[in-house]
């Protein structure tokens, strides 16, 4: 998703306008306002993969996934976003009654663009390693296959898994699952000269 900025508010202040706005998403970063655009094609399809990856996997357990309509909200750091993906494992921690801005999400996945990869692989990551809770943070390319995993460590450090092969499978041990890289990538197209390079899509 890409942002505009609108400057000089408060928390509660954004919180109160987000919670009527109908048809537009803003993230909020300390006093700042950043209007969120549509993302492409390819960013949704890989999205949609993930959450339903997720989702099958997850099934049944303790886990939940979570859609980009849920609001993550990161006290520390005076924060509330939108991650394209996010799970919560546990009972949910929200910021108030309302039950729309959840405060510890175990997971959180973003789906990269152009216009948005310097923050989420910076500013934005800074922002979510503030969140206790969190426990792998994954950044995928949609226009490559580049899967970033950011995992917790118990010393609280983080260590950086990159996955660039279709065969290859991602464990995150913090929600005891394995995803596979060619399923997230699944009726993704790249551009290429070689057919051999895309993704075969599933057959019906």
């Amino acid at each position: 998703m890409q942002t505009q900025t609108v400057p000089g508010y408060r928390f509660e202040d954004y919180l109160a306008i987000e919670r009527e706005a109908i048809d537009a998403k803003h993230e909020y970063v300390a006093g700042e306002v950043f209007a969120m655009t549509g993302g492409s094609y390819e960013h949704s399809l890989i999205a949609a993969n993930i959450t339903g990856e997720l989702r099958q996997q997850l099934k049944g357990g303790t886990c939940s996934v979570l859609t980009s309509d849920m609001r993550i909200r990161i006290e520390a750091a005076d924060v509330c976003a939108y991650p394209d993906v996010s799970v919560l494992c546990g009972e949910p921690v929200f910021h108030d009654a309302r039950r729309d801005v959840l405060t510890n999400p175990t997971l959180i996945a973003e789906v990269l663009s152009p216009a948005t990869e310097a923050d989420d692989r910076g500013g934005k990551f800074a922002h979510y390693r503030r969140l206790p809770s969190l426990r792998h943070y994954l950044l995928i390319a949609q226009d490559q296959v580049s899967v970033d995993v950011f995992t917790r460590l118990p010393d609280g450090r983080w260590m950086l898994d990159a996955y660039d092969d279709l065969d290859a499978e991602i464990p995150l041990d913090a929600l005891g699952v394995q995803l596979s890289v060619r399923d997230l990538y699944d009726r993704v197209l790249f551009e290429s000269d070689d057919p051999a390079d895309q993704p075969p899509a599933d057959q019906p």
